[in-house]
């Protein structure tokens, strides 16, 4: 080969190995077996949550259903309500299936454009879900003299709710359901997790905080027995002939519409409560979302994604948490998760303004 020639086609294996070096790695190895792997989780609130307490009730199954039985890392990534974890999966993770998110998600951030939320749901690699019944709960002395019922709300005045941001969900939640009551109220948001605002509702800085049945009947419990604070009431979507279904394993407080029904004497209407609906519609078919980043190899996502089924409807882990709960968790398929963000995309014009000029009220971003 003429030296011109051979230093010509070096210089080019130079400079193309160069780019390659600098190209992002999204091409991965795949992984079906873990064994002597690290699994991070991570949770895209603070410790001591509701989508925290879960991870970590919910990993030591989970270890049992992956084959090579892995070590697991909870890491926890606060920050913007959660979105921060989303956008770390997105740009920054590596897509081999060693890292993978299992949180809260927060459709709304998604629905109404959130800048800060720089990828769809839908570009992720879903694994699968968890159903959940969001409970609103309230300091008993939000109410001059103490509450004695639920509907004694409507007598409360100058009461705050606890929120991470405008559009999490239990912000949201909370603010929907006192907005529909008709009871006045402000928000206070910045909070890290769900934690946070429940030692903030302990110390009465906020009155009213949204949480999972959950985490209501573990982590808030002695603040219920104590007679600190009381339920207000849990939530189920109305259907389409304004029909819906009291869960009979839930007997502390009414359901949200006959709580309303209680104070109004009929069911709620109007435009504002079908955002309300399609809001608890949307979070209670999946509050919580495990997903790998895009670019994880096929083969290694099956087995993730056999390994959170089988966890899901593991005895063990049903028995466990009914133990903890008082009912089981619900696992949310492929097929029913895909539902889901099919459904968020094509939401009504009609409800996306009615929520976001609910959130105008809040102090939110318009």
């Amino acid at each position: 080969m003429q030296p011109r020639l051979k230093s010509i086609l070096t210089a080019g294996a130079l400079i193309a190995s160069a780019l390659l070096a600098s190209m992002p790695a999204r091409a991965q190895q795949p992984i079906e077996n873990f064994s002597g792997k690290t699994l991070t989780i991570v949770v895209g609130l603070a410790a001591g949550g509701s989508a925290d307490t879960l991870v970590r009730l919910f990993t030591p199954h989970l270890k049992k259903h992956i084959p090579g039985e892995p070590n697991i890392v909870v890491q926890n990534m606060p920050g913007a309500g959660g979105v921060l974890s989303f956008n770390y999966m997105y740009e920054k993770a590596k897509p081999d299936g060693q890292t993978v998110i299992m949180t809260l998600w927060d459709p709304l951030a998604q629905a109404l454009g959130n800048q800060g939320l720089r990828a769809r749901y839908d570009q992720y690699e879903f694994l699968g879900g968890i159903s959940d019944i969001r409970v609103n709960y309230m300091r008993v002395d939000a109410v001059s003299g103490g509450a004695k019922k639920p509907a004694d709300i409507m007598k409360a005045k100058d009461i705050s709710i606890g929120a991470y941001a405008t559009t999490d969900i239990s912000g949201i939640l909370s603010h929907l359901t006192l907005k529909t009551l008709g009871v006045p109220h402000k928000v206070v948001t910045g909070y890290r997790g769900g934690s946070d605002v429940f030692l903030a509702l302990q110390r009465g800085e906020v009155h009213v905080h949204n949480t999972s049945i959950g985490t209501y009947r573990t982590r808030s419990k002695s603040f219920i027995t104590t007679g600190e604070g009381m339920g207000l009431a849990y939530l189920v979507p109305s259907d389409e002939k304004g029909d819906y279904k009291r869960d009979p394993r839930i007997t502390d407080m009414p359901v949200f519409q006959d709580l309303y029904k209680e104070i109004h004497g009929k069911l709620p209407e109007g435009i504002e409560w079908n955002a309300f609906n399609w809001a608890v519609q949307q979070f209670g078919d999946l509050a919580y979302v495990a997903m790998a980043p895009p670019g994880t190899p096929p083969a290694t996502l099956a087995v993730l994604r056999k390994a959170m089924k089988d966890a899901m409807e593991d005895p063990a882990f049903i028995d466990e948490s009914t133990k903890r709960n008082g009912l089981p968790f619900d696992y949310v398929s492929l097929e029913e998760g895909a539902k889901v963000f099919r459904d968020l995309s094509n939401v009504s014009p009609a409800v996306l303004n009615a929520l976001r000029a609910s959130i105008d009220t809040m102090g939110g971003a318009k």
